[in-house]
């Protein structure tokens, strides 16, 4: 099964209104980059045991590790959960711009240091949503912005 046949099956999956979002929160990030690279994590590690939700994943950044290693990963993810949406914006070197720049215009969402977290997409200001979701897919290609 193919990227886009994993996430169309996982949006599918999802019980509606959720799944309407999520849909839409699809449409809306391939619309702010339609040529990004896409992802699906079916939040199963490397022994087949379950560490996260399953996640839409959008563009890329590169993950190093102190041991010299390093690996590509999604850039912005999608996800649904027990109550509600995360939106994870990965990889960002200041853990308190997202709160501070987009928090308190974003409505009824909580934000951390990379997740947007909020129950359905009618709480929240959409435009806010996309210029969060547009700034984490631009630092990917800014090697600053990023955790080293």
């Amino acid at each position: 099964m193919n990227v886009q046949e994993q996430i169309k099956k996982y949006i599918t999956s999802q019980p509606e209104p959720k799944r309407r979002d999520i849909r839409e929160l699809h449409r809306l990030t391939l619309q702010v980059s339609p040529e990004c690279k896409l992802w699906f994590f079916d939040g199963k590690d490397s022994t087949n045991h379950t560490v996260s939700n399953p996640t839409i994943g959008y563009g890329f950044h590169t993950i190093k590790y102190a041991n010299g290693k390093s690996r590509e990963f999604f850039q912005i993810g999608v996800s649904g959960n027990k109550t509600g949406i995360s939106v994870y914006v990965l990889g960002l070197k200041d853990k308190k711009y997202l709160a501070k720049t987009y928090g308190k215009k974003l409505g009824k969402a909580s934000v951390t240091g990379y997740c947007i977290r909020f129950k359905a997409l009618k709480d929240i200001n959409i435009d806010t949503l996309k210029a969060a979701i547009r700034y984490g897919l631009a630092a990917q290609h800014e090697e600053g912005k990023l955790t080293k």
